[in-house]
């Protein structure tokens, strides 16, 4: 058996790191699904704050456990293949509505989620270090309504301008395709 050097060798080391989350997950990949929507949501103007009830209410249970319980969907599964054959369009937080990343610097990093090399509206994305794994890792959140929505990893190698994978639950974006306003009409 040969060996494994450079990228190739980091990319099969994230894969295994990654391999103990969908084990932290308490979701059926079966119901998990990315919404779409015809217009952009309408943008929050402060943090939103609601009960773990008003949550539960609010979120299908796939979307609660992810958001508000830092679960993980599955790989490779049926909203990984609606991600990988979306065109341009904005990604929005399922639970508030806050915008987060373009269909402009996502790409297929074959890790089985969502992927991109930036968000598309910084101050929407805030990251924190969790140690739920036992080593360091860090997490991206919503910075409006505190929502888990994965990890980013960087200096992978992978040919993008930031060298940076965040790595994000596609259950928990809402895209809206490109050439729709917040009004929900057709852009000129």
């Amino acid at each position: 058996m040969g060996t494994l050097h450079g990228a190739a060798m980091s990319r099969l080391f994230l894969l295994l790191l990654c391999l103990p989350l969908v084990a932290c997950g308490d979701t059926d990949s079966k119901k998990q699904v990315m919404e779409t929507a015809d217009h952009a949501p309408e943008q929050p103007t402060g943090p939103v704050e609601k009960t773990d009830a008003e949550w539960k209410q609010e979120l299908t249970p796939e979307q609660y456990a992810i958001l508000r319980k830092a679960s993980t969907e599955a790989p490779n599964g049926k909203v990984y293949e609606e991600f990988k054959n979306q065109g341009a369009g904005t990604y929005y937080c399922a639970a508030c509505g806050a915008e987060l990343f373009s269909s402009k610097e996502k790409f297929d990093s074959h890790c089985g989620w969502p992927s991109f090399y930036d968000p598309a509206n910084a101050k929407n994305v805030k990251t924190s270090v969790d140690y739920k794994m036992g080593y360091a890792r860090t997490e991206v959140l919503c910075a409006v309504c505190g929502g888990h929505l994965g990890h980013v990893f960087k200096g992978e190698g992978f040919d993008t301008p930031t060298d940076q994978r965040y790595c994000i639950n596609g259950t928990v974006l809402k895209f809206v395709p490109a050439g729709e306003s917040p009004a929900g009409k057709k852009s000129e």
